[in-house]
Order: structure tokens, then C-alpha cells, then sequence
């Protein structure tokens, strides 16, 4: 039966009512993680429906047995604070995934980017040279250690995300590992060499543009991610398919939630025919950083 709450003087009732607002605070972000990304015009409404969720949950609570709202407080409370030591859900949390939901829908402009790869498709995808043929070459991600390296650093971060996010964390999760360790190194000024992915795991990660790419696109591809090689005047770089403009509206939320510092004021990809790419440059701090230019002479589709 629920309580009465006459017998409850105006600071009591006033007491209950902040604590239900600071135990909805953390319940609904939390909440959120386990609810798929919902796009609605554009616009992300998972954390809206979390919320909800939040409040229905408070409400029953206070309306069986109000003073449990108390005991409610406290052991949320003492979870982020126990967190805080185990690396795991705290306050932080709390404040980024509030920070994504409003970034993500009003912070973080797109930037499609205009060059050979939108006005002129077919000119780019006929294109064959040297390059192009010997990059394809060494790309490789049925082999053993490209996919052992690529299954291990795919879990170092993300994973309490996995539930809201699915394959886009470990895909992330790996982005993050291959260009937080990438060094750049010069090739020989006489010869230009494209390594293996074997190679470059095996040498610490070190190598320059042409054999980053083709290190980012194996690995992502060894654990199902669809990619391509882009290659610029005087660079080369790696771009993530991220789907239809829905696929890439949860993509561009899961990115400015899980790299929040610094804050993602713009996002760069290209676009053609409703497919979406994502550029993953060494570079760049974050998936979709700025391109170092758009004079784009070749794609390698792989």
C-alpha cells in the first residue's frame, strides 16, 4: 500500500524530493548504457527514455515506501564511490555520458568532406599504380598474430559500453590502442616500403603513414570491420565504414562519449550514395579528426 504523505512536515517532503532528483541523476545514465542507441530525426533519445525509465523506478519506490528513497541515495552514492577505486562506474561516468548525449546532439557539427571521392567516384575507384598494388599486397587480416593483436587490444577499453555501443567499442578500443602506440618512423629516401601488418606489430608499432594504414585497416578488418585506404597528395590513411547516416548517427554519439577530452567540436567523413566513412588517421586524436587535405588521387576499397 502506498504511503500517505500527509504526516510528512515540508522539509521532509522537500529532503525526499532532492535526494529522488540526486539517486535519478547517476540511475539514468547508467540505465542508459544497457539501452540500444534510439535515433529519432537526428536526434539521440536513449538517455531521454533512460530518464524515464529513472523517474517510473524512483516514483514506485517513493510511492510504496517513501523513506527507502533515503537508503536509495546512499547506496548509489557508496557504489560510485566504491567504484572510484575499482575503476569502474563513478561520478566521471555520470558527468560523460551526460556530456556525449548533449554533445553528440548539439555540440558536434558533421563535416562532410568535399573532394575527388564525392564529384568524381569513378575516376578514384579505376585508378591503379604502383601504390595502390603494392599497399592492397600486404594488407592482411587473416593471419595469426594480426588477428591475436587485434582480439587482445580490442577488450583494453570500452567494454562496459558494449552493451549500448555493441562492436563499435572494440572497434574503437583498438583505433585508440594502434594510434596511442604508433610511432612515426621515415622510409628509406630512395624506396618507398610498405610493411605487413605482421611486420609493424612485431617492430613496436613504428612505421609511417602507408604502413599505419595498412596495420588500422587489417587489424579492424580481423575482427569484422569493413575498411578502405584513402590516399592523398604526400599521405595516406585509414577510413572505418560506419553504415547509413543512422548507423553513423550512433557511430558520431559512441565517439564523443568515449573520447570526451577534448571536447569533439566537429567531425570529418566522406559520404557517397548514403554510405558513410569515418576517417582514422594517425593524426587525428579521435576517429573522424580533420583531414590534412582534400587532393585525393586514389582509393584503395578492400
Amino acid at each position: 500500500m502506498a504511503i500517505d504523505e500527509i504526516k510528512y512536515s515540508t522539509s521532509t517532503k522537500l529532503l525526499l524530493n532532492s535526494l529522488s532528483l540526486l539517486t535519478l541523476l547517476p540511475l539514468a545514465p547508467f540505465i542508459n548504457r544497457f539501452i540500444p542507441p534510439i535515433v529519432a530525426g537526428g536526434f539521440h533519445i536513449d538517455l531521454v527514455v533512460a530518464t524515464i525509465i529513472s523517474i517510473l523506478l524512483v516514483y514506485a519506490l517513493r510511492w510504496v515506501f517513501q523513506p527507502l528513497v533515503i537508503p536509495a541515495f546512499l547506496l548509489v552514492c557508496s557504489l560510485l564511490l566504491i567504484n572510484k577505486y575499482r575503476d569502474s562506474y563513478t561520478f566521471s561516468n555520470v558527468l560523460n555520458d551526460y556530456k556525449g548525449m548533449v554533445q553528440g546532439n548539439w555540440g558536434t557539427k558533421d563535416s562532410k568532406q568535399l573532394d575527388i571521392l564525392s564529384l568524381y567516384p569513378r575516376r578514384v575507384e579505376s585508378y591503379r599504380d604502383k601504390t595502390v598494388r603494392g599497399m592492397r599486397e600486404k594488407i592482411n587480416y587473416q593471419d595469426s598474430v594480426v588477428r591475436n593483436f587485434s582480439v587482445k587490444h580490442s577488450l583494453d577499453y570500452y567494454d562496459e559500453y558494449f552493451y549500448k555501443y555493441g562492436k563499435i567499442t572494440r572497434f574503437l578500443s583498438l583505433f585508440r590502442y594502434i594510434n596511442h602506440n604508433f610511432k612515426y618512423v621515415l622510409d628509406s629516401r630512395r624506396d618507398e616500403y610498405f610493411a605487413t601488418p605482421q611486420e609493424t606489430i612485431q617492430n613496436g608499432l613504428g612505421g609511417d603513414c602507408d604502413d599505419h594504414s595498412i596495420l588500422m585497416t587489417s587489424c579492424l578488418q580481423s575482427v569484422g570491420a569493413r575498411c578502405r585506404i584513402v590516399l592523398i597528395k604526400g599521405h595516406a590513411y585509414p577510413e572505418l565504414y560506419c553504415g547509413s547516416k543512422e548507423d553513423f548517427e550512433i557511430m558520431k554519439q559512441a565517439i564523443v562519449t568515449l573520447f570526451p577530452k577534448p571536447i569533439i567540436k566537429e567531425l570529418y567523413y566522406h559520404e557517397l550514395k548514403g554510405e558513410y566513412w569515418i576517417n582514422l588517421d594517425y593524426t587525428a586524436r579521435h576517429p573522424g579528426g580533420p583531414y590534412m587535405n582534400d587532393k585525393v588521387y586514389a582509393l584503395i576499397e578492400l
